[in-house]
């Protein structure tokens, strides 16, 4: 049965389109407890490595936030208090970020893979006033407690541990009467530390608008409707937990299938898939990667109707394998820490492989060149965002304490995103790479997208990042560091025969001149590759 989807004509949403932002705004408020006055609503679907099943109701979040919120008063927690929260994918993350934004408080996120040095950094950054997290991330706070003044409440769900206030024995006496913060839409809300690809993290900085921003983000992009139930293959620590296992979802009333798991493995996702009523599906292009490496055909997918990928451009033989296997195309989506869904390839569009789709509504998104112009058709510029005569809703607010940093990212009437791109004849946004990415060589620009896009249609290879490497007489070229698939031996021909598919698949000039076979590639925390850290390498920087 086709379902139609939730935008139906692009160009007409596009234009009609306006933002609604009140004075006073609270997702918890707003959105959590509108939802749980039907007490049987189904918020998630929680299960484990060990086929453990929890289901949770709005009304179930939204009881169990508010007598949260009491907690973190009772420690002294309230509005404009910065609240650091470490926690894999435990039903307590939700509770968590819900009770902050309901008492006013500021979440700041962080992936469990966090050392101490980073939770030192992260918390005297933020001058974060709690800490909540599991026994595991607490072993390593004690550690640097003693170096972090501003915390005065530590929290620990699981297990109990001295020192620590136990989560499940605090909000089982609290009380579940809770007046929900009064904030205002422009008020501080949510901190995100962005992976960058340089120096230490930044602090992204949200308003509680940024919720209302993802409105666009779980109706347009993820097409969600109330009776679906969305799966997004995602860590909780970065901000696309966020789009898609908070706002994006929640705003719609969707259901979310959470797998709490401490390890990817793509037979137990796909199995998972389908065992479970899944509807829609969200993961990084590397999820989708290692999944269409297996048998796809053992596999019936007869719930699953929709199909996202973010984080970097996914590449088009991939949507294909996928869609063969599933019926689903993996739809494209564009957008950063500091924002809300950018781009995308929306159900209604007709999908290009490799695009990012098209602007999203409420989202004045060009191509640009340095003085602000924007580019003609086809001309690379720089992604931008028109903030004139006011930003979109879902623009981060700033990047906290660090003023310069913010100003380096406007330019008079535009918000940079550092990414490159064009955009066609038809309006569809094609990615080229990062500022500071794309390769000069022998005259040509080359994006180390379209290399490693060519590259992934071998089947010897599971993954690839490119980089310019200095060469005599060129300046640079390209260099290709190439993780293989299962199966496949480094060897001289093998990277011959690279070398000869990357000519046939792309223009010829695009091919790596050098390839090395690695092991593991550098990431980010939240999995994107850490191309800056293998350029530095080739050059000795």
């Amino acid at each position: 049965m086709t379902i139609q989807p939730n935008m139906t004509n692009y160009d007409q949403e596009y234009k009609n389109f306006k933002w609604n932002v009140p004075e006073y705004y609270n997702f918890a408020g707003e959105v959590i407890d509108k939802w749980a006055r039907n007490k049987e609503k189904l918020a998630m679907l929680w299960v484990d490595d060990n086929a453990r099943e929890i289901k949770k109701t709005f009304y179930d979040i939204s009881v169990a936030s508010k007598k949260l919120a009491n907690v973190l008063k009772s420690q002294g927690i309230g509005q404009g208090d910065v609240v650091i929260v470490v926690l894999p994918r435990n039903i307590e993350w939700w509770i968590i970020f819900t009770a902050c934004i309901r008492a006013g408080a500021l979440i700041a996120p962080g992936t469990t893979q966090l050392t101490g040095k980073d939770l030192e950094f992260r918390v005297n950054k933020s001058q974060a006033a709690c800490m909540i997290t599991n026994p595991e991330i607490a072993a390593k706070f004690d550690c640097v407690a003693d170096k972090c003044p501003t915390i005065k409440s530590k929290i620990v769900v699981s297990q109990a541990m001295d020192d620590w206030v136990f989560f499940d024995e605090a909000v089982e006496k609290a009380s579940p009467d809770f007046e929900t913060a009064k904030t205002k839409a422009k008020d501080n809300c949510l901190i995100y530390f962005t992976s960058g690809t340089t120096g230490f993290p930044k602090m992204a900085l949200h308003t509680h608008s940024y919720a209302i921003g993802h409105q666009v983000t779980g109706k347009y992009w993820l097409d969600l409707k109330e009776n679906d139930m969305h799966w997004n293959v995602s860590d909780t620590g970065w901000a696309k937990a966020a789009w898609s296992s908070y706002f994006g979802p929640w705003n719609q009333g969707s259901a979310q299938f959470i797998h709490h798991t401490d390890r990817f493995d793509p037979d137990t996702t796909l199995s998972l898939l389908e065992k479970y009523p899944i509807t829609t599906m969200c993961g990084a292009p590397t999820i989708y990667r290692m999944l269409v490496l297996k048998d796809l055909s053992k596999y019936n997918f007869s719930t699953l109707r929709h199909c996202v990928g973010a984080g970097e451009p996914l590449n088009p033989e991939i949507i294909e394998v996928w869609k063969k296997a599933t019926g689903c195309i993996i739809r494209d989506g564009y957008g950063q820490t500091e924002t809300v869904l950018l781009a995308g390839s929306f159900p209604c569009i007709e999908p290009r492989f490799g695009s990012m789709g098209k602007p999203t509504p409420g989202i004045a998104l060009h191509v640009i060149d340095s003085l602000g112009n924007i580019m003609p058709a086809n001309k690379e510029g720089d992604i931008a965002i028109k903030i004139l005569p006011e930003p979109p809703v879902g623009l981060f607010k700033e990047y906290w304490t660090e003023p310069d940093k913010t100003a380096s990212s406007f330019i008079p009437g535009w918000y940079l995103t550092g990414d490159k791109a064009y955009v066609d004849e038809d309006g569809y946004f094609w990615f080229v790479g990062r500022s500071d990415d794309v390769i000069l060589t022998s005259g040509y620009r080359i994006g180390p997208f379209e290399v490693e896009s060519a590259l992934i249609e071998h089947p010897a290879v599971a993954e690839s990042a490119v980089v310019s490497s200095p060469d005599e007489t060129r300046g640079e070229v390209v260099k290709a560091f190439v993780l293989l698939s299962p199966g496949f031996t480094a060897s001289d021909n093998l990277g011959k025969e690279l070398q000869n598919h990357v000519k046939t698949t792309t223009a010829p000039y695009k091919y790596p001149r050098k390839i090395e076979f690695v092991e593991e590639l550098p990431k980010t925390i939240s999995g994107k590759i850490r191309r800056i850290e293998l350029r530095d390498a080739e050059w000795g920087r």
